[in-house]
Formats: C-alpha cells, sequence, structure tokens
C-alpha cells in the first residue's frame, strides 16, 4: 500500500521529463508578462479543439500552467453532416490517457458545450489533469490527437 509501483514511478518520470521539457522549451524565449490573476486559455489556441491537431504538442508550447488558470474548450456543435461532433473527457490516470481508454472518465463537455464563448474547466488542484475527445469511443482521441495533459503548477505571489 506505501510502497512504490511501476506505474507510480513511471507516472513520476512522465511529470518530471515533461516539467524539463517545458523548462527548456521556454527556456530560448522570453519569459511571459507576470500576471498577478489566473490566465484564461483557450485550448489549441485559433486551432481550437479540433480533430488531428497535436494538443500535447501545444500544452508543450504553452506552458506552463497553473492552479486556478481557466482552460477553453471551443467547437462547433454538431450540424447536418457539416461538422464533426466533440466532447471534453477528464480522463483518471496515465494509462487512460496513453490508451485512450474513457472507462471511469468524467465527461467534462458534450458535444454542443463547445460553441459560442467555449466550455470553461478551471485547474483548481496541483495534480495531473488528462484531457480527451470522447467522440466514437475514443477514435478522436487515438487517432486523431485530441488529447493532452498538464500539470498545473502552484502560483507564488511577490
Amino acid at each position: 500500500m506505501g510502497g512504490f509501483t511501476f506505474a507510480k514511478i513511471s507516472l513520476i518520470l512522465i511529470v518530471a521529463a515533461s516539467t524539463l521539457a517545458v523548462c527548456t522549451a521556454n527556456k530560448e524565449s522570453p519569459p511571459p508578462k507576470y500576471r498577478q490573476g489566473p490566465n484564461k486559455i483557450i485550448v489549441g489556441g485559433s486551432e481550437g479543439w479540433r480533430f488531428n491537431f497535436s494538443y500535447t504538442g501545444w500544452a508543450l508550447k504553452n506552458g506552463p500552467f497553473y492552479v486556478n488558470d481557466t482552460l477553453v474548450f471551443k467547437y462547433d456543435p454538431p450540424t447536418d453532416n457539416t461538422t464533426i461532433p466533440h466532447s471534453v473527457y477528464l480522463l483518471p490516470n496515465l494509462r487512460s490517457f496513453l490508451t485512450c481508454n474513457l472507462t471511469g472518465a468524467q465527461m467534462l463537455a458534450n458535444v454542443t458545450q463547445g460553441g459560442g464563448e467555449g466550455f470553461e474547466f478551471v485547474l483548481k488542484r496541483w495534480k495531473p489533469h488528462y484531457f480527451a475527445c470522447g467522440q466514437h469511443d475514443g477514435i478522436h482521441c487515438s487517432v486523431g490527437q485530441m488529447k493532452f495533459f498538464v500539470m498545473p503548477m502552484l502560483r507564488w505571489f511577490r
């Protein structure tokens, strides 16, 4: 119960490697302006939440993310065969994220909630958050790259 399992050690290594990658990626660009309050971040930037876009790459380039930052998922609601429907799920763990397994996942936003101003999710806790599109039993996640994770950092005020 108190020991380290392979899964725990793997998660620690992945989080550490991701943090290092973000720090290394941000090393060459000037640091973002310091802001007192939380940020509102549109997932995917101008691309929004769509099929066949690398959200893992986007998250690495747009981090770090902080506790109390708001992620905004914007996607068009489905129409008569002209728009591919999307949703947003919070996956329970790293294994679910890696395999795009929706068992035990929590639906955060259905196919209509991304329209207009989009669906907002506040990163309330200092823990990994695994996001994915759940449409077609995870196909959008596994084939369409519609997944990413963030480990929000604590914001230290000056």
